[in-house]
């Protein structure tokens, strides 16, 4: 019998062989092909080749078949699949059947959980909080992430609503850090994206891959694009030198809110935030500053806090943020009983009005230095029998009012001193303050003391701190002698505490 004949039936011998294995798990099938390739040098290269090609296609079809596309999402201490699939728009039974979960309830911190609905987008999620400054085109860029991406993912609405210390999920490729921040670089008036590369030494189109565009027709003029030397990095939306700080990373309501700018001498910039101008003035040392009251029954949330101004350069200055304001969680005061007349609506209304109009001037000029004193004589400067911020109610009313100033202790005669240098505004009766006196301390700052039983200065008049202004009183809307001491900022009552307590600007 010839050999090629042998071989032959060798072959048939082998494929029965192999139709057998196949009734196995696949893993089993290299067994047998080794087994029967090992029978034969002459089909040794045949089997091996059939257990490279059974054991490779095999299991990637099926690995094709169950991992889902989409970003990975590890769990948190305190998540649980509900929190998960609410936080994604999606439903807990896509979230499960996307994973293979068969029971919601045993869910491990460290799990990596894929999230569908989001295909195209690729890496492993983790939270960022939102630094002061940034904005969706800044952090796109800082994290080198294209800005549908983060809209996607953290199902943003409204981008310029994006709010400082707001945390954004940004996804990261598996086994790389955040990209380190490059540098920044400012579109002038008139440029082009080729003039703007030009002028700092760079390729247009590393700028247009660094910042994520498609075209160089999106560039606008004062868009800050990354790109430029390392050491101008921050992850702001800012031009290089121009720097932004707040006395908080969020304001409360009631307190008085501090936004500082270093920026080059020359520049010009207004501001606003919730529905409050923002006025800067210049500081001795450089920069310049706003002082701004958190109206105290401002409803908690993410408000808009815009700036908008010219470098001396000509390069215009457009940022806009969302800054949440919080709770000051102010308690409630025992129910009070007055004289009906202070309470009057009308009465009211008009003397709030008349308030108001005195304090409104911002001028441009600080009067005071350093931290504000005690209006009160030391023995009394701790002595409050009712905050600022507390919620009121006057004959059998609801809780509509709140109290706007600080209540110090005294019988009537006690001294009130001025807290700060200033000029005397405005003295006189109303119906709700009594004897009140009003004291400008400058870049919209007023001082006000209420139901004095004597008033010691005049309008016109320059006090200094320390300085004898009044006498503690029973006049207007009161219980009992003491005195009501109003700080008002940009036209809005805070908390005097703060004042006293902190130095500004």
């Amino acid at each position: 019998m010839s050999a090629w004949r042998v071989a032959g039936i060798r072959f048939i011998s082998l494929l029965g062989r192999l139709k057998m294995c196949l009734k196995f798990p696949p893993p089993v099938w290299g067994i047998f092909l080794l087994e029967i390739g090992l029978f034969s040098r002459k089909f040794l290269r045949v089997s091996l080749f059939l257990l490279v090609l059974v054991l490779a296609v095999t299991p990637v079809a099926r690995a094709q078949q169950t991992v889902p596309e989409g970003p990975v999402y590890v769990v948190q201490p305190g998540d649980s699949l509900w929190g998960i699939a609410a936080l994604f728009g999606i439903s807990v039974d896509e979230l499960a059947a996307a994973n293979g979960i068969s029971d919601p309830g045993l869910l491990t911190v460290g799990a990596r959980l894929v999230i569908p609905g989001l295909e195209g987008i690729e890496g492993v999620l983790t939270a960022v909080d939102v630094p002061l400054g940034a904005n969706l085109a800044s952090l796109s860029a800082r994290y080198d992430v294209p800005q549908d991406w983060l809209v996607r993912l953290n199902r943003i609405t409204n981008p310029q609503q994006l709010a400082a210390g707001q945390p954004l999920l940004i996804p990261f490729q598996e086994g790389e850090d955040a990209p380190a921040p490059g540098g920044k670089v400012v579109v002038h008036a008139g440029e082009s994206l080729l003039e703007v590369a030009l002028r700092n030494g760079l390729s247009p189109w590393e700028l247009l891959q660094q910042n994520n565009l498609s075209t160089p027709h999106q560039v606008l003029a004062g868009d800050v694009l990354r790109g430029g030397p390392a050491e101008l990095a921050d992850e702001t939306a800012f031009p290089p030198q121009v720097a932004l700080s707040l006395n908080t990373t969020a304001p409360v309501q009631g307190r008085t809110l501090e936004v500082r700018l270093d920026v080059p001498s020359g520049t010009t910039v207004s501001g606003s935030f919730t529905d409050r101008p923002l006025n800067f003035f210049p500081l001795p040392d450089g920069g310049m500053v706003a002082l701004q009251g958190i109206y105290a029954l401002q409803e908690p949330g993410v408000y808009p806090f815009s700036l908008e101004g010219t470098l001396p350069d000509g390069t215009p200055l457009r940022f806009e943020q969302g800054l949440v304001v919080r709770s000051g969680d102010y308690p409630y005061d025992p129910p009070l009983t007055v004289a009906s007349q202070t309470t009057n609506i009308e009465n009211n209304e008009a003397e709030n009005a008349r308030w108001a109009e005195i304090v409104a001037p911002v001028t441009p000029e600080r009067y005071w230095e350093g931290r504000f004193q005690s209006p009160m004589p030391e023995y009394l400067s701790d002595c409050f029998p009712s905050q600022f911020g507390n919620r009121r109610s006057y004959n059998q009313s609801g809780y509509l009012f709140f109290h706007t100033g600080l209540d110090f202790c005294g019988q009537t005669g006690v001294e009130i001193y001025a807290p700060a240098r200033g000029k005397v505004v405005f003295t006189g009766e109303l119906v709700v303050r009594g004897n009140a006196t009003v004291i400008d301390h400058g870049w919209g700052v007023y001082s006000a003391y209420a139901h004095q039983s004597e008033i010691l200065v005049q309008e016109g008049e320059w006090v200094e701190a320390g300085q004898l202004i009044g006498r503690v009183g029973s006049t207007g809307r009161v219980t009992g002698p003491h005195l009501h001491w109003e700080i008002i900022v940009g036209g809005v009552q805070v908390d005097p505490l703060q004042w006293l307590a902190e130095t500004f600007p």
